[in-house]
């Protein structure tokens, strides 16, 4: 018998009625589906289903599919609680099957969740308290402060913890040199060997220092699921309570030595405690690329108020405000220059290590070093608005989400630890029936020590602690992957894709030649009088030159723009044309004799004018949207990692073949429409190319969603910055080539840690069975294998890009 069930869920992307009845239209005629409203003032629907034909998500699926959004919100949690990789799997497991919960990441190594929900279908407080009733803890994420402090805090109760276990363990470790094989063994004294004092040493550390792993285990098995906690606890428990039926023997019948386990209950508890301690303090290094972007931050801002100069903290600028900076100290926002000229070191924010040029009009990034000038600035974006703290936002969630190879290491990690179980039950059978008959001892210890060598907690900090260093790593150069999937992905990319305009040039025009057969000097400046009256981007470059070389510019008398053709202008009693070959024909000047110059020039992909000053042909100037520096070094570097690179540009084949040979590619795509290049992206992969699609204007939007992975230039549009999946910040080429190594190097360091922590459990569990590890040894060699993951995946950090 079916249920009816009532859904609601925000849709957005409607504009009108017609909208709202398109998509009820379709909902109700779906299978399973009684009624259907949606509301176009509320932008909801509500959706009356019987659900064994249909369920909410494909009913969400096919809102999807007909071209609109549902409306979705991010809830950022602070997670405690979390032991094992198999903690993490079931908080996921459970929230990402909550109604109205899309999608749930949450990540072991940062100890936080992201979670994807649908507001009007569950609340914050929902999600809360459906992980509290997991048993952890979570709050709605602190700010970086209150972080800090509360790592602080756990740091030092957990070395608290740590102290008193050591200082109660100590003395029943020397206990162990009493039992040395081989006449290796110490004097122990009496008091140390006798069962009271052993119980009164072992118990606080059972039961007050261990009480977090009874509390986790409890947590596991209440809700039908098994993690770290509950290896730890069978282990000990089993050790301390054979010790204390031991005890109990011993007191009823004191005349033969009892078989004590306490040493090994306690000592395991406190090797655990050094392990964890120190992956706390390794993790907190793993999150330092972060820490040093924070830091880059100005404290200050003098600002202009009322003709006054005042300091105030950074928090209090607003937009708008006019601010000024001296040589030495950093951009305090993002803004523009009002006045004043300097160099600005830029490399935190680009990776670029040459301060760059400003004047009046230029954007400055906040946090950026001012080396040399005062300027003068208007504040344009504050707070959470400017680059730096975007950039922030992207790499605190790349470290938070989950790559696909990690998904792969929780699957196993949920289904690892009851298995461990059954073997440590198996173990102790064979032992008591085969090996040793009826000797609780021997088939206790083999059981503990693969109890505790099996358990998971390498195999669950082994990618997330890889992509957090790879992700800090990215972001000190200036690349910012918007997730670990993505991090992951780039390391399969086969061929390059390149937008030629403002990716491989500069996206502007320059003059590139300038032949005279005039007065150099007095040529320029009657050029680019002419030129300054023109609106045109050559006009532009041509304005922007003569400024270069500090040429003083005259106001043109009469100016006519000859579309298609060129410029005519009378300046200063001459009479000045500069155009095309069509313009000197209409004007009835003959050109021969400098033909072969301007098909040099064009050939070479450049725009070339001819310039005449009364009716004489008096000199060409040739512009070009010029490559840049770094694009060439940046192509063969793409090579020499085994990629194919192609271009792909809307320019004439000409031109774009020039631009291509200057730089080393062999592959072009000329004249192409924008809504074409996202086609170009398709054939390369029906193909069976992996292909990176890196552009920087609205009209790469398409190309760079439809690729495999989008790779947007950080000097580029917005639109396009926000569609891709990774964004070079500086606008430089050759930091592509960084982020494909990095990318590589990260995962061949996940898989290493993944491989050693699957072998370490593959080789130790029957090392352990056999009775060949003590179990206090099983104890420091677990506590070793997560210790070197996560120091593994901070070799990351040392690597050359």
């Amino acid at each position: 018998m079916s249920d009816t069930k009532e859904i609601q869920f925000g849709v957005t992307g409607m504009t009108c009625s017609a909208c709202a009845s398109r998509i009820e239209n379709v909902l109700n005629r779906m299978d399973g589906v009684e009624q259907a409203d949606v509301n176009l003032a509320m932008e909801k629907a509500s959706v009356s289903y019987r659900n064994d034909e249909v369920d909410a998500n494909q009913i969400k699926e096919r809102v999807e599919k007909l071209g609109y959004g549902l409306r979705m919100e991010k809830l950022e949690l602070d997670i405690e609680g979390m032991t094992c990789s198999a903690c993490s799997s079931r908080i996921q497991k459970v929230l990402s099957r909550t109604d109205g919960v899309n999608e749930a990441a949450i990540n072991l190594a940062t100890e936080a969740g992201v979670v994807e929900y649908d507001p009007s279908e569950v609340t914050v407080d929902d999600i809360i308290a459906r992980v509290k009733k997991l048993g952890y803890g979570a709050v709605v994420k602190r700010d970086r402060e209150e972080q800090k402090e509360k790592k602080e805090e756990e740091i030092q109760l957990k070395k608290r913890r740590l102290w008193i276990s050591a200082l109660l363990s100590l003395p029943l470790l020397y206990t162990m040199a009493g039992h040395l094989p081989f006449g290796l063994a110490f004097y122990v004294p009496e008091l140390l060997m006798n069962p009271w004092f052993q119980f009164l040493l072992a118990t606080p550390v059972q039961f007050y220092i261990g009480a977090p792993f009874y509390k986790g285990a409890w947590r596991a098995l209440s809700n039908k699921s098994a993690n770290m906690d509950v290896l730890v606890a069978l282990g000990t428990s089993a050790a301390y309570f054979y010790s204390v039926v031991e005890m109990i023997r011993w007191m009823s019948a004191s005349d033969r030595m009892p078989d004590l386990y306490f040493e090994t209950s306690a000592v395991l508890i406190t090797l655990i405690l050094v392990g964890k301690l120190i992956e706390a303090l390794a993790k907190g290094r793993t999150t330092a690329a972060l820490s040093h972007l924070l830091n880059l931050q100005a404290k200050e801002a003098v600002v202009v108020r009322d003709g006054k100069e005042e300091k105030i903290p950074v928090q209090q600028v607003q937009v708008g405000d006019e601010l000024i900076v001296k040589p030495g100290e950093k951009i305090p926002v993002d803004g523009t220059v009002r006045s004043g000229m300097t160099s600005i070191d830029e490399s935190m924010i680009t990776g670029e290590s040459i301060p760059v040029e400003k004047m009046e009009g230029e954007a400055v990034i906040g946090s950026t070093i001012n080396k040399h000038g005062t300027i003068r600035m208007t504040a344009e974006r504050v707070g959470k608005d400017t680059a730096l703290s975007g950039i922030v936002k992207i790499v605190e969630e790349a470290q938070g989400s989950k790559a696909p190879i990690q998904r792969t290491a929780d699957r196993i990690s949920g289904i690892f630890v009851p298995i461990v179980v059954g073997i440590a039950l198996v173990t102790f059978l064979v032992w008591m029936i085969f090996v040793s008959p009826g000797e609780w001892g021997p088939a206790l210890e083999a059981a503990i020590a693969v109890l505790v060598i099996a358990c998971p907690c390498a195999l669950g900090l082994a990618t997330p602690t890889s992509i957090m260093v790879g992700t800090g790593k990215g972001a000190e150069h200036g690349i910012l992957y918007k997730g670990g999937e993505y991090l992951e992905g780039t390391h399969n990319l086969t061929t390059i894709l390149l937008d030629k305009t403002g990716t491989i040039t500069k996206g502007k025009p320059e003059v590139t030649n300038f032949e005279s057969f005039y007065d150099r000097f007095d040529l320029l400046r009657l050029t680019a009088s002419a030129e300054s009256a023109s609106e045109h981007p050559l006009a532009e470059a041509v304005v922007d030159y003569a400024g270069k070389q500090e040429t003083a510019l005259a106001e043109p008398e009469r100016f006519e723009a000859v579309p298609g053709y060129g410029v005519i202008a009378d300046i200063e009693g001459h009479h000045i044309m500069i155009g095309t070959r069509k313009l000197m024909e209409r004007e009835q000047l003959d050109y021969e004799a400098y033909e072969s110059k301007m098909a040099d020039f064009e050939q070479e992909g450049k725009t070339a004018m001819f310039i005449a000053v009364d009716a004489t042909l008096a000199g060409i100037i040739a512009v070009a949207d010029t490559v840049k520096e770094s694009s060439r070094e940046a192509v063969a570097d793409l090579k020499k990692l085994g990629l194919d690179v192609y271009m792909v540009t809307g320019d004439n084949r000409r031109t774009a073949e020039a631009i291509a040979k200057e730089v080393g590619i062999h592959g072009v795509f000329a004249e192409v429409l924008p809504e074409e290049k996202a086609e170009k992206v398709k054939e390369l992969q029906q193909e069976g190319h992996k292909v990176a699609m890196v552009g920087d204007g609205i009209n790469d939007a398409p190309s760079l969603a439809v690729a495999d992975i989008g790779v947007a230039i950080g000097t580029g549009s917005d639109v396009a910055i926000e569609t891709a999946d990774i964004t070079l910040v500086g606008g430089d080429l050759a930091h592509l080539s960084q982020a494909v190594s990095l990318s590589r190097k990260t995962m061949r360091n996940i898989r290493q840690n993944l491989f050693w922590a699957l072998a370490y459990n593959s080789a130790g569990i029957p090392v352990a069975a056999l009775g060949l590890l003590a179990p206090w040894v099983a104890g420091a060699a677990m506590a070793f294998s997560s210790v070197s993951v996560v120091t593994n995946a901070l070799r990351l950090k040392r690597v050359k890009l």
